[in-house]
């Protein structure tokens, strides 16, 4: 079985790096953008199994980039998790919005690393 691709989205390279040890140190593949433009169109040329992204970054924002994910037919069911200082209002704001899909977790940073294997682990139908 190939192994599963991630794309992370975040204009910090230190948070990229960080996560990108996480996740090629659980035994998946990774490719990064550090802004949601390029995340867009990374997203529709790699069609990764998972994206991390964070809401908060110049040029397009993460929540932008959210939207035109989950608007575009070749990436809307790519599982999406946004990574940030994601406030209740944001969760709230995203879950009221009948056009967009609720993304498939959220985490404020600094990341909970065990939580965010166990869930990506979920979203892949892995034992973690």
């Amino acid at each position: 079985m190939p192994r599963r691709t991630i794309l992370i989205v975040d204009d910090e390279p230190d948070t990229v790096i960080g996560l990108q040890a996480l996740f090629e140190d659980a035994g998946y593949e990774t490719i990064y953008a550090y802004n949601g433009a390029e995340g867009y169109e990374k997203a529709k040329a790699e069609k990764p199994d998972l994206i991390t992204l964070d809401c908060a970054m110049e040029k397009v924002s993460g929540i932008k980039a959210y939207k035109l994910l989950n608007q575009d037919k070749e990436t809307k069911d790519i599982p999406v998790i946004l990574i940030s200082g994601v406030s209740r209002e944001l969760k709230r704001f995203l879950g009221s919005r009948r056009s967009i899909t609720p993304p498939a977790g959220y985490f404020e940073k600094p990341v909970d690393r065990n939580a965010l294997l166990k869930l990506v682990s979920e979203i892949f139908g892995e034992n973690p």
